[in-house]
């Protein structure tokens, strides 16, 4: 039999409970209606009889009264149409006894309408007014009351009886409902402990093949699903069987060993406690382990559509960014800093600060077919960073108190103030002040890159003008330009845009770019400040009507430039070209980059060997809310 048939005649139990319900419910309804039925034939056709008897009695004796007003013909009329109609009812009534007591009742309002009758044909029959009048009152009002009367006890009877009757067929519906809910519950439980035994029986099989698969899964090749009959389970059973036997024949063979390389693979990765990521060439992931999974949220199990669906939106954006670029041609991909790091805020020791790195898998041929990409977690190295910048501004800090007192001791020395000094001594001062002005200028430069590495510079931003800024940057390095022997000029165009800056924080910028440019350029030679506007790349076809939207500054020198390699690394920290004059801490480049990125803008270098270095950089125009 198939499992169809099987689960079918499963449900038979409960369909025969539902028929059973129907069955009682309408012969309770049936029955129901037989008592409402009974009602109506047993005493509504009496209190029908009974009303129109009275309301005929009530008319004749209407007319007796008008034919003592002298209305005659139409009296008569009348009275001898209504003493039909309450024949026909009389007769409607004693065909229709159906109550205790109703019988001599109908009797004697029989004997009663006979006698009113006879008194009816006998006030016709009176000659004159007077005697109709006398026989109205002496024998026709008397026989109209008792008549009345009578047809009063007919329809009490039946109303009474109806009462009981109705209360008698809500009291068995009452018991009906009881009945009818017990055995609903009856039937029901019934039918669904039935159904679902013969269902349990039925799937049992089911739950030995699912049995036999999850050991297979966890490395028991011997498993199998021992099942019986004819059914799909049953050929389910079989062709997993016959499964596992040619998967057990295929782990004996050479490529069950290469299979076993594979899993012995996948768990040198699994062991490894940084997410460690296996994309396709077509950005699918083909392998990942339980640090991604548990870190990243990473779902290899969903549908490709959904495996990123719980992961944070930057994991997933650095997960496309990387493999662009290992897929790209671009080689392995390396992190410049704990600014590119990824921070994961979804562990319970807190967030974790993950450096993503990436290389190619090549194939046979050398092409690129994947990338592997490991999320470093660098979270101590991060925190002992951040303890270094933090010893760096402390001690930085207790420097300048003291530093401060001792520049201003060889200050006043240096000047005459507490007396005059021998050669010798200036000589020794005068190098001892040097040192000192060298000794504060790192000194801020290590503030500046503790407020950096910390997100704590606070810009004081308000409309400059360009020409301010590159006259007041020019002011102060004139007198060690004239030192030097370089000649300092600026470039700038007519009517240049505002800039939107911290006046204050850009003149680092500047003196940074301008000391490197003296420092470097050959005596003789000129460096130059400019400036220009910049305007989109995009959005309009006649960039001369563009909005501008920042202003680039530029500083060029005429010095021995820098070689390519080194380009790219000019703006990390304690960064120093090889071969470069002594002096300077590598800072004044990272904290220029810095500043300009906290002003929203760029910055950049371009250099040829020999042929002198422009350093350049943009700062945004103010917008309407500026």
């Amino acid at each position: 039999m198939s499992l169809k048939r099987k689960l079918l005649l499963a449900q038979v139990p409960l369909a025969l409970a539902l028929a059973l319900l129907g069955v009682l419910s309408s012969a309770v309804t049936t029955r129901l209606g037989a008592e409402a039925r009974l009602i109506l034939a047993d005493n509504y056709r009496s209190v029908l009889a009974a009303e129109r008897m009275k309301e005929s009695l009530d008319r004749i004796n209407g007319a007796a009264l008008v034919l003592l007003a002298g209305h005659v013909d139409e009296s008569r009329a009348a009275i001898t149409t209504n003493g039909e109609r309450f024949e026909r009812e009389l007769g409607a009534q004693e065909r229709n006894i159906t109550e205790a007591g109703e019988g001599p009742v109908t009797m004697q309002l029989r004997a009663a309408w006979r006698d009113y009758s006879g008194g009816v044909a006998d006030f016709l029959a009176a000659g004159d007014a007077a005697s109709r009048g006398a026989l109205y009152f002496s024998r026709l009002a008397p026989a109209f009351a008792r008549a009345n009367h009578l047809a009063d006890q007919i329809l009490a009877i039946n109303q009474d009886a109806m009462v009981r009757k109705v209360d008698r067929a809500e009291g068995r519906a009452r018991v009906f409902e009881r009945l009818v809910t017990i055995a609903v519950i009856v039937a029901l439980a019934a039918g669904l402990l039935s159904s679902v035994w013969l269902t349990t029986r039925t799937l049992r099989p089911l739950g030995v093949v699912a049995a036999a698969v999850r050991r297979f899964g966890q490395g028991d090749l011997k498993a199998r699903a021992a099942v019986r009959g004819k059914d799909e389970i049953a050929a389910v059973a079989t062709e997993f069987n016959r499964m596992a036997e040619g998967l057990e024949r295929y782990r004996r063979s050479s490529l069950g060993e290469l299979l076993q390389a594979q899993q012995a693979a996948q768990a040198a990765i699994d062991s490894l406690p940084d997410p460690v990521l296996l994309l396709d060439a077509g950005g699918g992931l083909s392998g990942v382990n339980g640090a991604a999974t548990s870190l990243l949220a990473i779902d290899p199990d969903r549908p490709a559509a959904e495996i990123y669906a719980r992961a944070d939106p930057a994991v997933r954006a650095v997960i496309e960014r990387l493999r662009a670029h290992v897929l790209g041609g671009k080689g392995a991909y390396v992190p410049k800093g704990f600014e590119e790091a990824l921070r994961v805020a979804t562990t319970p020791d807190g967030e974790r600060i993950l450096l993503p790195r990436a290389a190619p898998i090549y194939d046979d041929t050398g092409a690129v077919t994947g990338a592997a990409i490991v999320l470093q977690d660098s979270t101590r190295l991060f925190r002992f960073d951040e303890l270094k910048n933090d010893l760096v501004a402390t001690v930085a800090h207790e420097f300048r108190t003291p530093l401060t007192s001792l520049r201003m001791a060889l200050h006043l020395c240096t000047e005459g103030v507490v007396g005059a000094l021998t050669t010798k001594q200036a000589d020794l001062l005068f190098a001892a002040r040097d040192d000192c002005e060298r000794l504060q200028t790192i000194v801020d430069e290590l503030l500046n890159l503790s407020r950096l590495d910390a997100g704590q510079i606070d810009l004081h931003k308000r409309r400059a003008e360009p020409e301010t800024l590159v006259g007041a940057a020019l002011d102060v390095h004139r007198a060690a330009a004239e030192q030097a022997g370089v000649a300092l000029s600026s470039e700038l165009p007519p009517g240049l845009p505002d800039v939107f800056v911290d006046p204050d924080r850009l003149q680092l910028v500047f003196s940074n770019l301008l000391g490197n440019a003296l420092h470097f350029a050959p005596k003789g030679t000129r460096v130059v400040v400019g400036a220009r506007a910049e305007v989109p790349t995009t959005g309009a076809r006649d960039h001369r009507v563009a909005a501008v939207t920042a202003v680039r500054f530029e500083v060029r020198d005429q010095g021995p430039g820098i070689s390519t390699e080194h380009q790219a690394a000019l703006f990390e920290k304690f960064f120093r070209v090889p071969g470069s004059p002594a002096g300077g801490s590598g800072l004044g480049l990272f904290i220029a980059k810095g500043l300009v990125q906290a002003h929203g803008g760029q910055i950049g270098v371009q250099s040829t060997p020999g042929a002198g270095t422009t350093f350049w950089f943009t700062l945004p125009t103010p917008t309407a809310r500026d």
